[in-house]
């Protein structure tokens, strides 16, 4: 039996249950409309939706916004003319899958980076923002490379001494890793080592550099915001695929943004 745009979103809101203020709508396309294929991406970037539109995928699933900006604010101007005409004259839908994928127990965009780590033996303890985790003992350095080997990067940023040894670690997926989150947490938590997407530098890292410097060995590992979450969606995928078992189903990623000179 085809299954219908609205279809798929409607599994998708369920865990939930209907959010009033939200990022996650239907930005192009009709609820009414059979899927063809579902195609599923971080970032709905220009290649991304080029390469789902080749697949023959009719949906498009992504977890941040399409043009630029959290809101998703479509402004006028010759990148936006020419990537709003692109969807429009595919025929392409998209839903943006933000913060219902956050709001799932456990946290889905998080429960996929533990999971790509193949730390979920580990877990201690799922809170809204943050995993906390205690691993047999490694040093920062050996976390570093097995986080650079699971999630295929070429790098990672770290912050205290790459040679202390921790067992107890917190994950923070996203844009999560301000003070404001991660420092309560690492001294409530006794967290030796914390690794988040992303966050204002003068906040966590400055207070690691400190407690180093009194004599707590702390540390941060950095990934990167798409590096921190892009495991999530490609976890969701499989989920979608179990769901949707008839209809194709593709994990599109994205191209690492940065490059290291």
């Amino acid at each position: 039996m085809a299954i219908t745009i609205g279809d798929v979103m409607d599994q998708l809101i369920k865990p939930v249950g209907v959010l009033e203020n939200t990022v996650d709508t239907l930005k192009f396309g009709s609820p009414s409309a059979e899927v063809s294929g579902i195609a599923v991406a971080f970032m709905p970037t220009y290649d991304v939706i080029k390469e789902t539109i080749g697949l023959g995928a009719n949906l498009l699933i992504t977890h941040e916004g399409i043009f630029f900006s959290h809101g998703d604010k479509s402004e006028s101007g010759a990148i936006y003319d020419e990537k709003h005409k692109l969807i429009e004259d595919s025929g392409l839908a998209i839903f943006r899958c933000h913060d219902y994928i956050h709001k799932y127990q456990p946290d889905g965009i998080t429960q996929g980076l533990i999971l790509s780590l193949g730390w979920e033996s580990f877990v201690e303890k799922n809170l809204p923002v943050a995993s906390v985790m205690k691993i047999p003992e490694m040093t920062v350095k050996e976390i570093a490379e097995h986080v650079k080997r699971k999630l295929e990067l070429n790098y990672v940023r770290v912050v205290g001494n790459i040679s202390t040894r921790v067992t107890r670690i917190g994950i923070f997926a996203g844009f999560r890793g301000g003070g404001d989150h991660v420092i309560p947490l690492m001294e409530e938590e006794n967290l030796d080592l914390v690794i988040y997407g992303e966050g204002p530098e003068w906040e966590t890292p400055e207070f690691v550099r400190d407690s180093v410097s009194v004599g707590q060995e702390k540390a941060v590992i950095v990934l990167g915001h798409a590096e921190s979450e892009e495991p999530g969606m490609k976890h969701f995928a499989k989920e979608l695929e179990r769901l949707f078992p008839v209809t194709p189903v593709h994990f599109i990623p994205v191209k690492p943004n940065f490059k290291v000179l």
